[in-house]
C-alpha cells in the first residue's frame, strides 16, 4: 500500500471494494509512522491502541451495512489532530509541556463532527507552543522538519499537521489559523490548506490564541478530499456564539465547473521588493494557467497592507495574554516560568499594548486600522471575484535560520495575515517547485466563498497535478 499516492476519494473508493481494510490501511499509517517520523517530529502523541481498535469496529460495519459510507463520509480516514484541539482521552499539550499531562475530557466540537464522520484519530501533533510562531520551532518539543528537505522547516504553526500529511502518515491534517498557521504549512510542504472565513468552523475545544481571529482549517493533498472535509466540520454550533447560520455549501459539487469569465485580482502591493524572485515567477506561470483556463487578471490596490503587520502583532499579543493569563500553575498547569521565550514575548507585548496611558495609542489604533484592512478587500471584491497572492514570499527556509530575528520570523506571514484581518477565507495551492521546494499560491475570496475557492483551486490541480510530487526526504 503506497500511503504517499493516496487521497481521501482513492481511499474510499478502496474500502468500498475491500481493495484493503480499515485495519490494513491504519496499520499502514503507524509503520510509516514509526519508520521515519523520528527524522520529522511530527507527532507528540500516538493514539495507536485506540486507532487500531476503532478500525477493526469500522470494518465490521463496513461488512454489514451497505449504506455506511452515506451515513460516515469519511469512513476509515486517518487524521493527525493539531495538539491545540481537545480530544477526550487523548493527551493535549498546546505543543506546551505547562499542559504536557493534560487529558481532556470532552472533544473539541470539529474533533466530533469528523469522528462522527467515521475519522480515525492516529494521534496529536507537534507544533509552535500555543500557535505562537511560523516554522514550528516555538515547539516546546523537538522541531517538526519538512519532508521535502529536512534542513528546513515546515511552516506553522499547525507543522505537524502539514508534514503528517505531506508524507503518507495521514490524510487530513487539523490545524488552526490565527495569521497563517494552515495556509504557511501547507505552502511549504505542497498540499491544500483552508483558512475559512471566521465564524465558518466552530472554535469550541480549541485552545484559544487570539480569540477574534482564530480560524479552524485543515490540510489535505488534493481540493477535493479538502472540500470534503469541509463539508462535515463546517456549520453553525450552539457552543460558539461566533458561528453564523450560514448554510453549509456542498463543496464537492461544483468541483469542475469552468471558471469563464472569473475576474483575479493581483494585488501591487504583494509584488513588491523582498518577494523572491522564484516565487514570483512561479506564480506568474500559475497565472498563465488560470488566464488559459478563461479567467482574466486584473490590478487591484490594497492600499493599508503596510499598516496590517503593525496591526496583526498589536492586536494578537493583546488577546494572547489575555488567553493565556488562565496559566497560573494555581488553578492547571505548570508555573508561569515554563513558558517559552515566544510566549513570554507575546504576553509582554500584549500586556503593554493593553496597558493604562499605552491603550489609545496602540490597542485602540491598531483596531482601526484592521477595519480599514477589512474595507480593503471589500472595495477590492466590488471589481474582482477572486484575489491570488504568493502564500509566502520566500522558500521553505533553514531551521535555525530566523530564530534570533522575531521581526524576520514574523514577516514569513506578511501575505497571509492581512486575511485574518479582514475574516476572509484563503485557499493555499500548490503551484509548483523552485529547487526541490514546494510554493504555494494563496486564493482570497469574500466571506463566505469557500465555494468559489475550491472551484477554481480544482481547475488549477488539475492541470498541474503537483499533488503527485512526493518528498524524498532529502538532506536525512
Amino acid at each position: 500500500m503506497d500511503l504517499l499516492s493516496l487521497t481521501i476519494k482513492e481511499v474510499t473508493e478502496k474500502l468500498k471494494n475491500k481493495s484493503f481494510s480499515c485495519k490494513e490501511l491504519i496499520t499502514e499509517c503507524f509503520t510509516t509512522i514509526k519508520k521515519n517520523d523520528k527524522k520529522i517530529n511530527a507527532f507528540l502523541t500516538r493514539n495507536e491502541e485506540l486507532a487500531l481498535k476503532t478500525a477493526d469496529k469500522y470494518d465490521a460495519l463496513i461488512k454489514n451495512n451497505k449504506e455506511i459510507f452515506s451515513e460516515k463520509p469519511l469512513l476509515g480516514i486517518p487524521v493527525a489532530v493539531k495538539d491545540l484541539f481537545t480530544t477526550k482521552g487523548i493527551r493535549t499539550t498546546a505543543g506546551s509541556k505547562i499542559i504536557g499531562d493534560y487529558y481532556p475530557p470532552f472533544n473539541a466540537t470539529a474533533i466530533k463532527k469528523l469522528i462522527d464522520a467515521g475519522v480515525i484519530i492516529i494521534g496529536k501533533t507537534n507544533e509552535d507552543a500555543w500557535g505562537h510562531g511560523s516554522s514550528g520551532e516555538n515547539t516546546d518539543y523537538e522541531p517538526t522538519r519538512n519532508p521535502y528537505d529536512l534542513s528546513r522547516v515546515p511552516g506553522g504553526s499547525s507543522s505537524g499537521s502539514g508534514a503528517a500529511v505531506a508524507y503518507g502518515a495521514a490524510l487530513v491534517g487539523t490545524g488552526t489559523d490565527t495569521g497563517s498557521s494552515v495556509r504557511l504549512p501547507a505552502g511549504f510542504c505542497n498540499l491544500v490548506g483552508l483558512k475559512p472565513t471566521y465564524g465558518r468552523v466552530s472554535r469550541y475545544g480549541i485552545i484559544a490564541m487570539a480569540s477574534s481571529f482564530d480560524t479552524i482549517g485543515h490540510m489535505t493533498k488534493t481540493v477535493y478530499d479538502n472540500a470534503k472535509v469541509l463539508e462535515v466540520t463546517a456549520g453553525l454550533d450552539p457552543y460558539d456564539s461566533t458561528t453564523v447560520p450560514v448554510k453549509v455549501g456542498q463543496y464537492t459539487k461544483v468541483l469542475g465547473q469552468n471558471i469563464k469569465e472569473l475576474k483575479i485580482g493581483l494585488p501591487k502591493e504583494y509584488f513588491i521588493k523582498g518577494l523572491d524572485n522564484k516565487v514570483n515567477s512561479s506564480i506568474k506561470n500559475s497565472l498563465k494557467i488560470l488566464e488559459k483556463l478563461g479567467a482574466t487578471i486584473k490590478e487591484v490596490t490594497l492600499p493599508y497592507t503596510d499598516y496590517a503587520m503593525a496591526a496583526y502583532y498589536i492586536l494578537v499579543p493583546s488577546e494572547v495574554s489575555s488567553n493565556l493569563s488562565r496559566y497560573d500553575g494555581v488553578r492547571y498547569g505548570g508555573t508561569r516560568e515554563v513558558f517559552g521565550a515566544e510566549a513570554k514575548r507575546r504576553i509582554m507585548l500584549g500586556s503593554y499594548a493593553l496597558s493604562s496611558g499605552y491603550y489609545d495609542a496602540y490597542y485602540l489604533k491598531a483596531a482601526k486600522v484592521r477595519t480599514l484592512i477589512k474595507q480593503d478587500f471589500e472595495n477590492a471584491f466590488k471589481k474582482v471575484d477572486i484575489i491570488i497572492t504568493p502564500t509566502s514570499p520566500t522558500l521553505p527556509f533553514k531551521i535555525n535560520e530566523k530564530t534570533d530575528d522575531p521581526l524576520q520570523m514574523y514577516l514569513s506571514d506578511i501575505f497571509l495575515c492581512p486575511v485574518n484581518l479582514a475574516g476572509i477565507p484563503g485557499l493555499n495551492v500548490p503551484s509548483g517547485f523552485v529547487d526541490g521546494l514546494p510554493v504555494g499560491m494563496q486564493i482570497i475570496g469574500p466571506q463566505f466563498s469557500e465555494e468559489l475557492l475550491y472551484k477554481v483551486a480544482y481547475l488549477f490541480e488539475r492541470e498541474t497535478q503537483y499533488y503527485k510530487i512526493h518528498p524524498q526526504f532529502k538532506n536525512g
